[in-house]
């Protein structure tokens, strides 16, 4: 499952109560309410900047979580990669600390980095609680003072970075690209999750610096950003120290994230096979189908159903074509949840002796008795099971938490939305993910996307 909220929480399992008899209660009692506890205050300074604040003293350390409303959704034709190039332009020196991001948080054990999605952009460091001041002011100085470091020099070396690092993640590792050739079929030319986050080579390479410059003016502003302070701090101090670094910048025009986008009435109204050769070890097979945006209805259903189908050896897609046929060597199915659509992916790998067309086949007989009588009762609550360890085990980690209340607050304007988000998983029934099953998988209404070795073998 990679839905929002489980890409978010991943997995500590929970402990193993071992078995129970009426004569012998057990000796530990997990006490969990149906909704786990996550207070935060948030308030917003004159800027523009949501601050969310959320004390948690468990360990002597500090999360700060900063995310910008703009991901590759955001962009413009031509000018593809720009969110995911500022990802890496922000590490590389602002006018008050004009030097390598890092260096003064690798001195102090720090956990920093960012990551660029369709649909936001996010950096982040894990800090030991005393400098909770250095990180702040580090982030507070490339959102207010990054232009006037930002050379032509710092500009093409990581345009070369980002190009290499597309060659390297896409283009020379086996299946690299599938990502890239899935979504530009699923999705039309002008529908904003088309082109990769990365971008496309000679949009980077056209970057000039008016163009970034722009971009950055646009995008990255108080007023288009949430900070989330999660760990051992005094709240007092930390709205002083947000106040001090952040105050001072200025907001900037309202930019316009996209919410929305409009799908042809005829898009996908037949199955689109697409066949590619490429440097793999064995023929792989991905069926993609557009699905319900991240918290809408339908998503969590998704969720339990891509677990029903491929999560365990008793899992229906694993039994039928790895241990009854053996036909395939892994199967997996997952609900991938983005903000405007999402895209449910069945993939599997070929045994030797088999191909892709077979397991096509295969996996559409298991569809259709889904789609013909839905799961059983018992296999929906493995599967609450299932998400319930992965759900509470990520709220363990402080930098799980402060991630979770900056997606809640970019995509419900509500940093408090866990009880409801949980509901969707606890309210869920047979009934519930059949009638998912059958709106959201239709026959016909997808990709398949065939993936085989040069020189065609398997």
């Amino acid at each position: 499952m990679i839905a929002s909220l489980l890409l978010l929480l991943s997995g500590l399992a929970l402990a193993d109560e071992g078995p129970r008899t009426l004569e012998q209660p057990p000796a530990r009692e997990l006490s969990r309410p149906e909704v786990p506890e996550l207070p935060f205050e948030r308030y917003q300074l004159d800027n523009g900047l949501t601050v969310i604040l959320s004390q948690d003293s468990s360990v002597p350390f500090v999360q700060v979580n900063l995310w910008y409303g703009v991901g590759s959704k955001d962009e413009v034709a031509g000018r593809t990669g720009f969110a995911h190039l500022f990802e890496h332009l922000m590490f590389q020196g602002s006018e008050n600390m004009n030097a390598d991001f890092f260096t003064p948080l690798q001195k102090i054990g720090a956990q920093v980095n960012g990551t660029t999605n369709f649909d936001r952009t996010n950096y982040f460091e894990g800090v030991p609680s005393e400098y909770l001041p250095l990180a702040l002011w580090l982030e507070a100085d490339r959102m207010g003072w990054l232009l006037p470091a930002l050379t032509q020099e710092k500009l093409d070396n990581q345009k070369d970075v980002v190009r290499n690092e597309r060659r390297q993640r896409y283009e020379n590792t086996p299946y690299g690209e599938v990502w890239v050739w899935m979504m530009e079929n699923v999705f039309p030319p002008d529908h904003p999750y088309h082109v990769p986050t990365i971008g496309r080579h000679e949009d980077i390479e056209a970057a000039a610096m008016e163009d970034v410059s722009a971009f950055f003016k646009t995008w990255y502003v108080p007023n288009n950003a949430s900070l989330s302070i999660v760990g051992d701090f005094e709240a007092s101090q930390a709205r002083l120290l947000v106040q001090r670094y952040f105050g001072d910048i200025p907001r900037g025009p309202q930019p316009s994230p996209r919410s929305s986008a409009t799908l042809p009435a005829d898009w996908l109204s037949a199955e689109k096979v697409v066949e590619k050769t490429d440097d793999v070890p064995h023929a792989r097979v991905w069926l993609a189908w557009i699905s319900p945006a991240s918290l809408q209805p339908g998503d969590a259903e998704l969720d339990f159903l891509s677990d029903i189908l491929s999560s365990g050896q008793d899992s229906r897609l694993y039994r039928a074509l790895v241990k009854d046929k053996q036909i395939a060597r892994s199967v997996s199915a997952y609900q991938a949840s983005f903000l405007i659509n999402s895209v449910f992916v069945i993939e599997a790998t070929v045994a030797d002796g088999h191909d892709t067309t077979e397991l096509v086949a295969a996996i559409d007989e298991v569809l259709a008795e889904v789609r013909a009588s839905g799961p059983t009762p018992e296999e929906v609550d493995v599967s609450r099971l299932n998400w319930k360890v992965n759900f509470y085990g990520g709220l363990q980690t402080i930098a799980a938490k402060a991630d979770l209340l900056n997606l809640y607050q970019n995509r419900t304007g509500d940093p408090g939305y866990l009880g409801k988000d949980l509901q969707r998983y606890l309210d869920a029934t047979p009934q519930s993910i059949h009638e998912a099953t059958k709106q959201w998988l239709p026959e016909g209404r997808r990709v398949v996307l065939h993936v085989r070795p040069e020189g065609g073998a398997q």
